[in-house]
């Protein structure tokens, strides 16, 4: 029996000793020394590293340098994509354009928690007569499009760009409000009630739960970020903890070009045995349209011959949008599902043709030659948190009230002078601008760029260099949308690191 004892004894501190030595070491602060998350410390607080989490409906684009503009003879005669070698950072894209069943679930959202105010209703609504034609039959696209079931996975049509870009704050609040809950950090049952009795200022909001102006209902995981000084259960976790993603967005129009030709897979690969090696660096590579898989992809719009089947919705003559009785060709008269037609290099569908897409930039002729090689972009408005009142404020849909940066505050800057510089070097200064719109042109600070080719339009815009534009309080029955997020960390996705990393042995023999 004492035997028995003695080697339960034995047994109980080994495991003893292994539980004390496989538990994890806490990391020190490399400046103070200092141990990070000590409750004997200062109470300081470090996530462990974690990498970005791809949001719902999102591929992964790496990013890296292309020729942005004209691939093609300039038929149009607008010399308005001049062609220029860019660099677009890595993001996210939607595999998809956004559908008709995703927008009415947008649209359902706002009716259940805006019950008594129709107006932000009725402003998310598409335009269903954008349909409307003077000599077209095109009176039950008006009536059925949105709302058929048979068309729930058809591009939405019909929606602004200002629109489109509230679908995207909508879309960031609810893919960051079901994360909480899957987490555990927030209670779903007690916040959905809230929600729907708040009259829509409750809702959930990213920005107002980051600052602390939105109260969370805390849930049951929520005591795993007790402070350790205070012995305190916050209401909210912060962006440092690295749960939140962050905003869903229209794409510039660098990103969709650059995501359009899907050139990732023009660079020869390695093998998989081949750990820790890198592709080929090809930076010649051009194409016309996005697609490349087939024999003629980069110079045609069929598959694997002139007589194949088209590889985008698109119309190929006058009065021809999709084929003949017995051969129909694209199979689509006007939009088809989003996930029809081949995928490009990154995975993205219908990156031509189908539905012109918004993006994000102001529209400028010349913008090629105006901005930075770097994440080139027109649009900035910079803005900044409402602290008339001396702490942050929520407006009637709940989110943070914003106003603009003044110029009175950018003129120290060595970087920007100016809050908002969306007509930025139009003029020498920003009362002296050159686009008279409405007299000598339609061009303005709302026009914004369209891209991408759609089911009636011909082929020449289907090559993602092409470029035009539309102002942002106007839709049309051609143009759709698709959603994008910045990426953080490291630029050839999870797994992966940033900067090239040598081991010992290379290192040492680089010193001999």
């Amino acid at each position: 029996m004492q035997k028995l004892l003695k080697q339960n004894a034995v047994l109980l501190l080994s495991v003893s000793l292994l539980v004390v030595s496989c538990a994890p070491k806490k990391d020190k602060s490399s400046v103070t020394g200092w141990t990070y998350n000590d409750p004997q410390g200062n109470g300081f607080r470090v996530a462990k590293a974690k990498e970005q989490a791809t949001g719902p409906g999102l591929v992964f684009v790496q990013g890296g340098t292309f020729t942005m503009g004209a691939t093609q003879e300039d038929v149009m005669g607008e010399w308005n994509n001049v062609p220029r070698r860019v660099t677009v950072a890595s993001f996210y894209m939607d595999e998809t354009e956004v559908a008709n069943v995703h927008y009415r679930e947008y649209l359902f959202w706002i009716s259940r928690v805006f019950q008594e105010d129709t107006a932000v209703y009725n402003h998310a609504l598409p335009d269903t007569l954008c349909w409307r034609s003077a000599l077209a039959y095109n009176e039950p696209y008006v009536e059925y499009y949105f709302r058929h079931p048979a068309y729930n996975f058809y591009p939405v049509v019909g929606v602004t760009w200002k629109q489109a870009h509230d679908f995207c704050l909508w879309r960031t609040d609810r893919v960051n409000e079901e994360i909480l809950f899957e987490k555990g950090l927030t209670n779903k049952k007690a916040e959905l009630q809230k929600q729907m009795q708040g009259g829509g200022q409750e809702n959930f909001n990213t920005k107002a739960y980051l600052l602390g102006e939105y109260q969370a209902t805390p849930g049951k995981n929520m005591k795993e970020f007790k402070d350790p000084i205070t012995k305190q259960t916050p209401t909210n976790i912060s962006f440092e903890d690295g749960l939140i993603l962050p905003d869903y967005r229209l794409p510039t129009e660098a990103e969709w070009e650059f995501a359009a030709y899907g050139y990732v897979n023009q660079n020869p690969q390695p093998r998989k045995k081949e750990k820790g090696k890198r592709g080929e660096e090809l930076v010649a590579n051009k194409q016309v349209y996005p697609w490349s898989e087939n024999v003629n992809g980069l110079r045609y719009t069929r598959h694997g011959s002139m007589q194949g089947e088209f590889l985008a919705n698109f119309k190929r003559g006058s009065g021809d949008n999709m084929g003949v009785a017995g051969g129909l060709n694209d199979r689509a008269p006007i939009t088809a599902p989003v996930k029809s037609f081949l995928p490009n290099g990154f995975g993205l569908y219908n990156m031509a043709g189908n539905v012109s897409e918004w993006c994000a930039d102001v529209y400028r002729p010349l913008s090629s030659e105006d901005m930075d090689d770097f994440n080139p972009y027109r649009g900035n408005r910079w803005q900044k948190v409402d602290m008339s009142t001396g702490k942050p404020e929520r407006d009637s849909l709940g989110r943070i009230k914003m106003v603009d940066v003044t110029d009175s505050e950018s003129n120290n800057r060595r970087n920007y002078q100016r809050g908002n510089v969306i007509n930025e070097l139009d003029g020498d200064s920003s009362s002296q601008v050159f686009y008279d719109y409405g007299k000598t042109t339609l061009i303005n600070d709302h026009s914004r760029v369209v891209k991408g080719g759609s089911w009636n339009d011909r082929a020449y815009y289907l090559s993602p260099g092409t470029r035009r534009f539309l102002d942002e309080d106007h839709s049309d029955c051609t143009i759709g949308f698709r959603c994008a997020m910045t990426r953080y960390g490291s630029q050839e996705g999870n797994g992966s690191r940033t900067g090239n990393w040598f081991d010992k042995r290379r290192q040492n023999s680089r010193k001999m």
